[in-house]
Order: structure tokens, then C-alpha cells, then sequence
């Protein structure tokens, strides 16, 4: 019987080892894969920090049909006598240049 307790104990210790082993190998397996997540994920916002922001969108402007309205109000203002003839000519060209 003293042979058998010897053997039990004996599986028992390397069965503890091997478990213990395992353990160990696969926190430092997790602690790296862990490491390569979190540097890829710094590389990453890095890069996007570095990137250059888009360029603007060029604005149209105002349509042809908005700068028609624009100079339809400005004649009438015109015939009203609110602006006067030079007042016309100065919006005039505002509009049409912008």
C-alpha cells in the first residue's frame, strides 16, 4: 500500500506542475496578445492623428436663378426710389461678381 500512496502522490505532484505550467503559459500568452492589441491600437490613433484633415467643400455660391431674384428685388427697389442709380450699379456688380 505504501507503494501506491507514493504513486498517487507522485501523479499528483506532476499533475499540479503540469496545471500550474499550463497556468502560467497562458497568462503570459494573454499578456502578450494583450500587449500587441494595445500597441496596434497606438499605432493606429497615431496615424489618424497624422492624417490630413479633408479638404473644405469649395462652395457654389448662389445659383443663376438666386442671383436673378436678387437683381429682380434690386430693380424694384430701384423704382421705388429706396436706392439710388449708382447704389443700383455698385449691388449690381456685388451680385454678379459674387
Amino acid at each position: 500500500m505504501p507503494g501506491l500512496l507514493r504513486g498517487v502522490a507522485r501523479t499528483a505532484v506532476v499533475a499540479g506542475t503540469a496545471t500550474a505550467v499550463s497556468n502560467r503559459v497562458s497568462r503570459r500568452q494573454a499578456g502578450r496578445w494583450s500587449q500587441q492589441e494595445a500597441d496596434a491600437a497606438a499605432q493606429q490613433q497615431q496615424q489618424q492623428q497624422y492624417e490630413a484633415p479633408p479638404p473644405p467643400a469649395p462652395s457654389a455660391g448662389p445659383s443663376m436663378d438666386d442671383k436673378l431674384a436678387q437683381l429682380k428685388q434690386l430693380g424694384e427697389l430701384k423704382d421705388q426710389g429706396v436706392i439710388t442709380d449708382a447704389e443700383f450699379q455698385v449691388q449690381k456688380e456685388r451680385i454678379l461678381a459674387g
